[in-house]
């Protein structure tokens, strides 16, 4: 891609939830301002806002959120690839997230200074959420 990808780092910080296939959606998730939910034949997995609390199954707290600035096309390709190659090399684990317009990838937040650097180094524009 010739124009570098700008990324902004969202303000709020996420949980990722997982629930038993049968569990509903929790109500209170409607409250998050961005969630994300996905229920597959082996579970339910929400990520909402860390300030909700949801009685899950499992839970892992404190992400930070970098999203891609959209909408992308969806010709485009190598998007979460380049910012999963320049993340791993930093050691950095990441969870991803895609919507229609775009995609989000989820670092831990005690490494989101070391994916910013990362991603800087790798040709990408950071701007704050």
């Amino acid at each position: 891609m010739s124009t570098p990808l700008k990324l902004s780092v969202l303000r709020q910080t996420f949980s990722v939830h997982r629930f038993a296939i049968d569990n509903p959606v929790p109500p209170e998730v409607l409250n998050s301002e961005i969630y994300s939910v996905m229920r597959t034949d082996d579970e339910l997995s929400i990520v909402c806002e860390s300030s909700l609390s949801l009685n899950s199954d499992q839970a892992e707290t404190d992400w930070s959120a970098l999203k891609v600035t959209g909408p992308l096309d969806f010709s485009l390709t190598g998007i979460l690839a380049g910012l999963a190659t320049a993340l791993a090399e930093a050691d950095v684990s990441l969870f991803a997230l895609s919507t229609y317009d775009t995609d989000y990838v989820l670092v831990k937040s005690k490494q989101l200074s070391q994916a910013c650097m990362a991603l800087n180094s790798a040709g990408y524009i950071l701007e704050n959420g």
